[in-house]
C-alpha cells in the first residue's frame, strides 16, 4: 500500500465516507485511494464551498469532515474555512498536496509554506513523513476530535502520496475523554453553593455538543431542578425550544441583551456549561459576578470574556453528575416563563410584510425534526431569535467566524450526508451570489434542498451599521437577480414570493420536491430596521 492508501484506509474506519475538494495533479494519488478506501470523493466548484460541505457531514454523522485541496491556489482558496473551522470547533482533516520538498528547492511555481500558513489556524499541521504515515494519520484524528474539536492540516508531497508503506492493522480508537471534576475542597464548595441557590441559571455552548451524551445531560440536569436554559446561536437545540425552560439562543441581537441578560442579575448562581463566547458579541464582555459563577469546560478560559470563581476543565457531562443533589423545582417567581413571554413579543412579526413574517410562514410550515442553516448577515440575526430549534444541531450557521458564503454548502453537505432528512438553507442575496457555483454541485449530486433567499439587493447588515453611523451610502447596494429563473437554469425549481400567506405554502411543496429549490422572498430595503 502507498501512502495515499494508508491515509485512506485509516479514515474510512474512522467512519468517513465522503471527501470534498477540487482536484489538481498532485493529489490524484489520493483521490484514487479514498474511492477505493469507501470514501467517495465529492467535486464542489470552489474550496471554501467543499470545507462546509464537509462540516455539514460531520454535523449529519459524527465523523470527521475532510477537505481535499491542490497545491496553491487550492491551499489558499481553503484558508477561509478552515480557519472557520478552528473557531467553530469542526473536526475538520485537511489534506493539501505539495510539491516534493526537492523539488521545491528550485521550482517555484505554486508553491509557497503550506504548513506555516495552516499552523496559525489549525490545531496541528503535519508533513507526511515517508515511512510513518500510519502514526500520522492516527495522531491527525485523534487531535482533531480531542477536547474542542478542530482543524489538523497534513501536507502530502507528490512523492510520498505514491510511496510504499508499512500498513500495520487499523486499531480503532476513540478521543481521549475528559473526566469528571475530581473530589476536592472547591468541588465541595460548588456543590454548597449549588444546594443553596434558589435562582440558578445556566448557559450552555458548543462543548456539551461535542462529547457523547454531553447535551443529553444538560436537559436532564435542567429539568430535574427547574434551571432556566441560555445558549449560544450554535447550541441552540440542545433544550427543545418550545420547552418552559428554554430561553433561546443569544449574542448578539441588542434586543434580544436587554431582555436576557438581567436574568444573570438576578440569579443566584450561573453555571456555565462548556459556554464559550467566542461566539458573542461585546455586550456579553463580563455578564455576570464571578463569584456566583460555576463552570464546566473543555477548554481553560483564556477569552476573558466571563470568569467563574470555580472552574474545572472536564467533561461537562461528568462536571453536571459531581454538582448534582436534590431536585430543585424551579424559580419561584417564574421568572422563565415571563422571559419567554417578552421574547416571543419582542421578535413576533410587525406590520404587514418583512422577514419576520416570512420566518413565521416557515417555522410552521417546516417539520419538528428539520435542519437548517443560516448565512452571516441581517436574516441570520432575526432567524436566530425567531426560529424554535427542536433538537441538537437542528441549526447550523458561522457563529465564531461569521463567514458568508456558508449556509448553501453546509446544507448541501448536510443533506448528502443524511439525505432523509428535511434541510433549509437561509441566506440573504449577497451571501447566495457569492456562491452561486455551488448550485451546479447541488444538480450534479440531485439534493432536494430547500434553498430561502431574502432579496433585499443590499449588504443590508453592514447598509445599517453604515447608516447609524452617519456615513454616506457606499459599496453595499446592487441589482436585483432573479433567483428563481437561475433555480431554473440550473435544473431545480424557482418561486418568488412577495406577499403575506405565499411562503409557507411554497416551503411544503419545495419540501416534497424531487429536486432543488430557490424560493426568493422579496422584501422590502430597510426590512430590518427595529427587528432586533
Amino acid at each position: 500500500m502507498n501512502a495515499a492508501d494508508v491515509i485512506a484506509r485509516r479514515l474510512h474506519a474512522a467512519g468517513c465516507r465522503f471527501a470534498f475538494g477540487i482536484p489538481g495533479g498532485e493529489v490524484l494519488t489520493l483521490i484514487d485511494a479514498l474511492e477505493r478506501a469507501g470514501i467517495r470523493f465529492v467535486l464542489t466548484r470552489h474550496e471554501n464551498a467543499a470545507g462546509f460541505m464537509a462540516e455539514g457531514g460531520w454535523h449529519a454523522t459524527g465523523a470527521p469532515g475532510i477537505l481535499v485541496a491542490t497545491v496553491g491556489p487550492g491551499v489558499a482558496n481553503a484558508f477561509n474555512v478552515v480557519a472557520n473551522a478552528e473557531q467553530d470547533r469542526v473536526p475538520l482533516i485537511v489534506i493539501s498536496g505539495a510539491v516534493d520538498a526537492a523539488e521545491a528547492m528550485r521550482y517555484t511555481h505554486q508553491v509557497f509554506d503550506h504548513s506555516a500558513a495552516f499552523a496559525q489556524i489549525c490545531k496541528a499541521s503535519f508533513v507526511a513523513p515517508d515511512g510513518a504515515i500510519d502514526a500520522m494519520i492516527d495522531k491527525a484524528l485523534a487531535i482533531a476530535l480531542a477536547g474542542r474539536p478542530g482543524p489538523v492540516h497534513i501536507d502530502l508531497p507528490i512523492r510520498v502520496a505514491d510511496t510504499g508503506q508499512p500498513d500495520p492493522p487499523v486499531v480503532l480508537r476513540g478521543p481521549a475523554l475528559l473526566s469528571a471534576p475530581a473530589p476536592s475542597p472547591a468541588l465541595d464548595r460548588a456543590r454548597a453553593m449549588f444546594a443553596a441557590a434558589r435562582r440558578p441559571v445556566m448557559m450552555a455552548g458548543l462543548d456539551p455538543l461535542n462529547e457523547p451524551g454531553g447535551a443529553q445531560a444538560v436537559r436532564v440536569f435542567v429539568e430535574k431542578h427547574g434551571i432556566p436554559l441560555v445558549t449560544s446561536y450554535k447550541a441552540k437545540g440542545i433544550l427543545p425550544e418550545d420547552h418552559p425552560l428554554a430561553l433561546g439562543g443569544h449574542g448578539l441581537s441588542p434586543k434580544s441583551d436587554r431582555i436576557v441578560l438581567p436574568v444573570f442579575d438576578s440569579a443566584d448562581l450561573v453555571i456555565a456549561a462548556g459556554y464559550d463566547p467566542i461566539e458573542m458579541r461585546a455586550g456579553w464582555r463580563d455578564p455576570w459576578d464571578p463569584a456566583k459563577a460555576i463552570e464546566f469546560a473543555h477548554a481553560p478560559n483564556r477569552h476573558d470574556m466571563h470568569y467563574a470563581g470555580l472552574s474545572w476543565v472536564c467533561s461537562v457531562a461528568g462536571g453536571l453528575a459531581a454538582l448534582d443533589g436534590e431536585a430543585k423545582g424551579g424559580w419561584p417567581d417564574d421568572l422563565p416563563a415571563c422571559i419567554r413571554a417578552e421574547l416571543a413579543d419582542a421578535f413576533a412579526p410587525k406590520g404587514d410584510w418583512g422577514p419576520g413574517q416570512a420566518i413565521a410562514e416557515i417555522l410552521a410550515a417546516a417539520p419538528p425534526e428539520v435542519t437548517i442553516t443560516i448565512d452571516s448577515g441581517a436574516h441570520r440575526i432575526l432567524l436566530s431569535q425567531q426560529w424554535r430549534a427542536m433538537h441538537p444541531r437542528g441549526v447550523l450557521q458561522s457563529t465564531g467566524l461569521c463567514t458568508m458564503g456558508c449556509a448553501l454548502p453546509l446544507g448541501m453537505g448536510f443533506k448528502y450526508a443524511r439525505p432523509e432528512a428535511p434541510v433549509i438553507a437561509f441566506m440573504g442575496d449577497a451571501g447566495l451570489e457569492m456562491t452561486l457555483g455551488e448550485l451546479a454541485t447541488l444538480r450534479d449530486l440531485g439534493l432536494p434542498l430547500v434553498v430561502v433567499v431574502f432579496v433585499d439587493r443590499s449588504l443590508a447588515l453592514i447598509e445599517m451599521k453604515q447608516r447609524g453611523a452617519a456615513m454616506a451610502n457606499a459599496g453595499v447596494d446592487f441589482q436585483r437577480t432573479d433567483f428563481a429563473a437561475l433555480a431554473r437554469v440550473y435544473g431545480g425549481f424557482g418561486v418568488t414570493v412577495t406577499g403575506p400567506g405565499e411562503t409557507g405554502p411554497a416551503v411544503v411543496e419545495a419540501l416534497a420536491a424531487e429536486r432543488f429549490t430557490i424560493i426568493a422572498v422579496e422584501i422590502p430595503r430597510r426590512a430590518y430596521d427595529g427587528l432586533f
